[in-house]
């Protein structure tokens, strides 16, 4: 056996170590300071902020009476149906979506993320919304049993119930809502501790009951720790699951003719987007107005700036693989879905979308100048949302004007598989009262959850923002200072 005599470690190391460690500021002071600073500025409330959520709120009451106005109305005409399940869709592509610019990071170790997680965490309190919007669509909802295309195996397995869509799209968008409340609160353990032993008041009453007795023990850290990477993936999981049903229940299977196995990751994916969109506004809210600017920087809107881009020029691809399926394919069926969702009544809508969320984020965000900003990714963000909505109510609304035709004058035991261009619409459905108090009540429902919940929960992560000390350290290499970042377990 050979061996080496190591003890001259110039031999090996024939270079000089120019590196030098400097003191990282994992200090007790600096620990104390980031909690001082969070408490400070949750406790704090502006004028400006109580005038916002009087404004939400009452956008609120003008949803619930649309909400109301559009139930007593009943559920026979699909066609009065179409916005109502057009803003259910939309929410859920952006509040409920918003949660996965914490979780996906998070998994990936990314330390950008740390303090706009919990901003993002925060929109799962918003699926409340969603899920009241979605229990009149148990009714509108048509059962199997009428003949309507379906991916269920019913009439050809037994034990296959009518009712197996609302059964199983109901159990999934609860489970999407638990989940999401449990992974906030979760991650919000450490933070309700800190309002129990420095806040006051009502405040600090809510995070007595709310801590459930934390301690920061080893054991409990690894706890929240292994909890969170679990939910956070149960959630992903759902929120693919929860858009494939709703893409084929509410959309695909109402116009005869659109066969598309692609469609439903379509709808996840735009769901991603409109996530991301949601996130990157809420941070320049946050910064502009919540006096967060010391907190959220560039680095968090270059991040969420990269991300945009990619999911951007994603959207096109997907648009592009299903669209030359119905182009090359030239049935007359998939003729007629073309007319209805691009050449027809909803062709300048769909330009408009074409537009905002592709064309603009693309020729705009591939400049590092944009990308690494405050103010252009956001104004990305609002084109991404506006163009989200717009591809929301160009789908449902004609996909349930359709269904309304084909209720009406055609026998659905006939053909519910192809759909001819006389019974294409001719014109886009234009919104009722109803429906102008829901898109904007239920929007605007939605930011009003989201801002008393930051009441109660501190909207920038400060346990995260302690454990990235940890992480954080600057070397001298050369003539230069060079930040160091740990890798996380």
């Amino acid at each position: 056996m050979t061996t080496i005599d190591n003890t001259n470690e110039e031999d090996f190391y024939p270079f000089e170590a120019t590196e030098e460690y400097v003191e990282n500021e994992n200090s007790l002071e600096a620990r104390k300071d980031i909690s001082k600073e969070a408490v400070s500025i949750h406790t704090a409330t502006t004028k400006r902020f109580w005038q916002f959520t009087y404004l939400t709120g009452a956008m609120l009451l003008l949803g619930i009476i649309g909400f109301v106005m559009k139930v007593f109305s009943g559920f026979d005409d699909k066609q009065a149906w179409g916005y109502y399940v057009a803003v259910f869709a939309f929410l859920m592509t952006t509040t409920s979506a918003a949660p996965m610019v914490a979780i996906a990071p998070r998994i990936a170790n990314a330390h950008w993320r740390r303090p706009i997680s919990r901003a993002a965490e925060i929109w799962t309190l918003a699926g409340c919304v969603n899920l009241i919007l979605y229990i009149p669509l148990i009714w509108l909802l048509p059962s199997l049993a009428n003949g309507r295309r379906s991916l269920w195996f019913y009439e050809q397995q037994e034990g296959v119930p009518a009712y197996s869509p609302h059964i199983w799209v109901t159990l999934a968008i609860i489970g999407l809502v638990v989940l999401g409340i449990a992974l906030t609160w979760i991650s919000c353990l450490p933070d309700f501790a800190l309002l129990r032993d420095h806040a006051t008041g009502w405040r600090q009453e809510w995070g007595k009951k709310l801590s459930l007795g934390w301690i920061g023990t080893t054991g409990q850290w690894n706890w929240q720790y292994s909890r969170m990477g679990l939910i956070g993936a149960f959630y992903f999981m759902m929120l693919v699951f929860v858009h494939f049903f709703i893409s084929v229940e509410f959309l695909m299977v109402h116009v005869p003719g659109w066969i598309d196995s692609l469609y439903p990751i379509t709808h996840a994916h735009n769901a991603l987007q409109g996530g991301v969109a949601t996130a990157m506004i809420t941070m320049f809210c946050l910064r502009q107005f919540g006096g967060y600017k010391e907190q959220i920087g560039v680095d968090q809107f270059w991040g969420l700036g990269k991300l945009l881009l990619a999911l951007s020029l994603l959207w096109f691809w997907f648009w592009f693989c299903s669209f030359q399926l119905f182009w090359y394919g030239k049935k007359p069926t998939e003729i007629s879905v073309l007319e209805l969702l691009i050449k027809g009544p909803y062709r300048e809508m769909f330009i408009a979308v074409f537009l905002l969320v592709f064309i603009i984020p693309w020729f705009t965000m591939i400049w590092n100048p944009v990308r690494r900003s405050i103010w252009g990714p956001s104004i990305i963000a609002v084109s991404v949302l506006i163009g989200t909505f717009l591809d929301r109510i160009r789908l449902y609304v004609g996909a349930w004007d359709v269904a309304s035709f084909k209720s009406k004058f055609v026998d659905p035991n006939t053909d519910m598989h192809g759909m001819e261009l006389s019974e294409v619409p001719t014109s886009i459905v234009m919104p009722g009262l109803a429906d102008i108090f829901l898109t904007v009540g239920f929007i605007g429902g939605s930011i009003f959850i989201y801002l008393l919940a930051t009441r109660i929960i501190p909207v920038v992560n400060v346990w995260e923002r302690k454990e990235y000390l940890l992480y954080k350290a600057e070397i001298q290499f050369h003539r230069a200072k060079v930040l160091v970042l740990g890798k996380q377990r």
